[in-house]
């Protein structure tokens, strides 16, 4: 029996499930074959966010019968989740997104070994978690979080696929360190805080999440079976528009001066942290203060949360509220989550709201 780690795994692998009836559809595509099978079988896939492409992703993973699927999410199912994020029912709300995911995985593929951790992946944890990763899926809602993927599959050569959809659209690129472009040089720093969408703020269309999973897989099994040809250090950005039937595809190429694969500077995974987290003494209440300066537009911040809930104005801070959400939002980045003592669900709202 295949032991697994983390807070919740499938259950043990059943040897007579790996028979190759099993994936007998798959392996006869030329693309894959018997032995491409036989890689998938043999291959550890880490996924960090279990969102709507997330899931999406792990559970085509588990089906096509990659060995071993790592699950990497901080946050609980919620209500809103079940419109798109599809491995979740009713009965999850309010536990692990991570754990319920494992669970359902495990009766899907019982060959396959499934590891779940409900942690937040940062600066104190992305290599323990990620190195040894054949391919690292993206699922995640924030750029810091996407740059120390970078940042870490740089430093070890791991192959990763940024994805990414809100609205009714996404994109997709596959990152191959030292063969393709990294991250960075496609978005070489951070955007000031509230500059970009998210499924919170724009909304999101439920069949976009899962087609852009569908490519992101579909680039991983290339990859892991040996198929995938990087070309004069160039990757393609491919984007999609569901709701036009759009599909665009967008040549990126390796820049000298990108701060990461280029200048070899880790900023993400060399940083102290990304932020301080702060429990406000004799306050329901979490402060977050970002590692580094930056001043968010908060009139441009306004125009985007009015929509969601309740928004006060001053020149100096905004106040938004939502529900039991309440965040007060300062121009140099820092923000007070009012309403809870957990620093998970700090963080998440302020990705949510934010965009960081």
């Amino acid at each position: 029996m295949k032991p697994t780690e983390g807070d919740g795994a499938g259950t043990p692998p059943d040897p007579g499930n790996r028979s190759q009836d099993r994936y007998c559809r798959q392996s006869l595509l030329p693309e894959i074959g018997t032995e491409g099978q036989h890689r998938l079988n043999d291959s550890r896939v880490v996924i960090v966010g279990l969102g709507a492409m997330g899931s999406s992703a792990a559970n085509f993973l588990v089906r096509a019968g990659i060995g071993q699927v790592v699950l990497i999410d901080r946050d609980l199912v919620e209500l809103h989740n079940l419109q798109r994020q599809i491995l979740y029912t009713e009965e999850d709300i309010n536990r692990p997104k991570a754990v319920s995911a494992a669970e359902i995985l495990g009766k899907i593929n019982s060959s396959v070994a499934v590891e779940a951790h409900t942690k937040d992946l940062n600066v104190s944890n992305a290599e323990k978690f990620l190195v040894g990763a054949d391919v690292i899926l993206d699922g995640t809602d924030n750029l810091q979080t996407r740059f120390l993927i970078n940042d870490v599959c740089v430093k070890h050569h791991i192959p990763w696929i940024y994805a990414g959809a809100v609205g009714t659209s996404g994109m997709v690129m596959p990152i191959l360190p030292g063969s393709t472009p990294c991250f960075r040089c496609l978005i070489p720093s951070l955007p000031a805080p509230g500059m970009l969408p998210t499924c919170d703020i724009a909304g999101v269309l439920n069949t976009i999440p899962g087609l852009i999973a569908s490519l992101e897989c579909t680039l991983a099994y290339e990859i892991l079976t040996g198929r995938f040809e990087a070309r004069n250090e160039t990757a393609y950005l491919v984007h999609i528009d569901a709701w036009r039937q759009t599909f665009d595809r967008m040549a990126v190429r390796r820049r000298a001066d990108c701060p990461c694969c280029g200048e070899g500077q880790l900023d993400f995974l060399d940083a102290v942290s990304r932020e301080m987290i702060t429990s406000l003494c004799g306050r329901d209440a979490i402060q977050i203060t970002p590692a580094a300066p930056m001043e968010i537009p908060l009139e441009e911040l306004e125009v985007r949360l009015k929509p969601l809930g309740e928004v006060k104005f001053t020149p100096y801070m905004l106040t938004f509220r939502s529900g039991t959400d309440e965040l007060s939002i300062f121009r140099d980045g820092r923000v007070i989550i009012k309403g809870t003592k957990d620093e998970a669900a700090a963080r998440s709202l302020y990705a949510r709201y934010i965009g960081l």
